[in-house]
């Protein structure tokens, strides 16, 4: 299992072409902790690496230079007996030496974990600037690939850089965690053998990150492996909230307050409100904290319907960061049955509606298809009353360019969902609000997606224009 690559077509397309074409190519790899970035890129590559190596988390310059050296002496064996070099400029001039001597019709030189390079009082980018732009930019033969979970820095100090790296990456790929579809494949290669109805519930849990999966023991329960993994003093994702903030920032407290303001709010939170909710103050530091957040997938900035810049929310929309804060944190439920004691509690209730919800807008394109309109252009958004008490809101909406707008109630449930006479009455006024409020004149389709369905009765046949599943997601 640990040997076979699931999913990621798309990214290894890209990769491939870069290998494909006569022009040298700097790639920069971003994405969470644990998402399976390197995984990727050595399977893709296998055998292919004409130089490659990883840097040491914490390692100090002349720590990082042995490292450099012990790797190259893997690459070159004649280099074992040559002295470390002195600093990061010469570190890449004998690197450049090696390569120049090497027959590969396409060099493909992986420099994981890049921001670690970068330690106090180095010289690591200038090097890497030297090295790009004085000698690999004019190579048709070299294709260097960057990677780092440390998104902001990738963004800032390669990908936005203003200096000698401006404008030189050619390929940003960014690897997200799997979708459900990409986490049934991986758990069947395991042997497990769960019903969609238990891998949403572990998805709600720890999201599609592979190596959360990797620890999934196939012959227990999920209850089994959440009560393991979460809920045990050892348990791999019960230390893992602090370790997993501290990898990735350096102001890490900052990052962890945001996040456990928008936890507090399901629906999202204003620039304006988080300041208030953090307690940080506001900023470009707390800019800075919202870009890096978002561009590391542990929030989502979106807008409104019918909203401007300005109106823009911020949503936590990280699985395991929201169970973690919701069930685990401060919480005194230990060992076996920790996890089935707290289904169904009015806790259980509020988590799973708000989990279910982030994991359809994630999942936007699967339900597109499912509506028959993946072909159709559509802008993706939610909406919510500009009443300030008892104001209508809505899950997802797909606005049309077909004229029409699927009007999307999310619904989590263990059973197939009911429509009362009176949910059907609150459906009908919230229509009728949107309708007043955004002025629309597009037709709007009331689309339920459930678990598993909307039980038939007059209602459901009168009000409801499409009905999904928890199938759907798995597309």
């Amino acid at each position: 299992m640990k040997n076979t690559l699931i999913g990621r077509e798309k990214e290894i397309k890209i990769l491939k072409s870069c290998f494909k074409s006569n022009q040298p190519e700097l790639v920069a790899v971003i994405g969470r902790r644990r998402v399976g970035k390197t995984f990727m890129i050595a399977k893709t590559f296998e055998g292919q690496f004409t130089f490659r190596m990883t840097a040491l988390s914490k390692g100090k310059t002349k720590v990082q230079l042995q490292n450099f050296h012990n790797y190259l002496s893997l690459f070159d064996p004649a280099a074992a007996d040559t002295s470390i070099p002195k600093n990061w400029l010469e570190a890449f001039q004998v690197l450049i030496k090696f390569l120049s001597r090497q027959k590969a019709k396409r060099k493909v030189i992986f420099f994981d974990e890049l921001p670690w390079f970068d330690s106090h009082g180095s010289d690591f980018l200038t090097g890497l600037e030297h090295f790009w732009n004085g000698w690999a930019a004019y190579r048709s033969d070299i294709l260097l690939i960057t990677c780092g979970s440390a998104a902001s820095w990738m963004i800032k100090k390669l990908i936005r850089d203003k200096g000698g790296l401006h404008n030189r990456v050619t390929e940003r790929i960014l690897v997200q965690p799997f979708s459900l579809q990409e986490t049934e494949v991986f758990l069947k290669a395991k042997g497990g053998d769960y019903d969609r109805y238990q891998l949403l519930e572990l998805y709600m849990a720890v999201g599609g990150i592979p190596f959360y999966l990797e620890s999934i023991q196939v012959n227990r329960s999920i209850a089994q492996n959440i009560d393991r993994l979460f809920f045990t003093p050892d348990g791999l994702l019960h230390g893992e909230y602090f370790d997993l903030y501290r990898s990735l920032f350096k102001k890490y407290m900052k990052h962890i307050a945001v996040v456990e303001a928008l936890a507090s709010k399901s629906k999202g939170l204003s620039r304006k409100e988080v300041v208030k909710q953090s307690k940080l103050k506001e900023g470009g530091g707390l800019s800075l904290v919202l870009d890096e957040l978002t561009q590391s997938g542990f929030i989502k900035r979106y807008y409104p319907f019918g909203k401007t810049n300005r109106d823009a929310l911020y949503q936590l929309s990280d699985p395991y960061t929201l169970f973690y804060l919701t069930f685990v944190k401060n919480s005194k439920a230990q060992g076996t049955g920790a996890w089935l004691s707290q289904l169904h509690s009015p806790k259980w209730r509020a988590w799973s509606g708000y989990a279910f919800e982030q994991i359809c807008r994630y999942h936007a394109d699967a339900i597109k298809n499912h509506l028959g309109i993946r072909s159709v252009y559509t802008e993706v958004s939610t909406w919510r009353s500009k009443k300030v008490s008892g104001g209508a809101q809505i899950d997802l909406i797909f606005d049309r360019q077909d004229r029409v707008m699927n009007i999307c109630e999310i619904k989590f449930s263990e059973t197939p969902y009911t429509i009362t006479k009176a949910y059907a009455e609150n459906l009908q006024n919230k229509l009728a609000v949107f309708k007043e409020e955004t002025k629309t004149r597009k037709t709007l389709f009331l689309t339920m997606i459930t678990t598993f369905g909307v039980k038939s009765n007059i209602y459901a046949q009168r009000y409801i224009q499409d009905s999904l599943t928890m199938d759907a997601l798995f597309d």
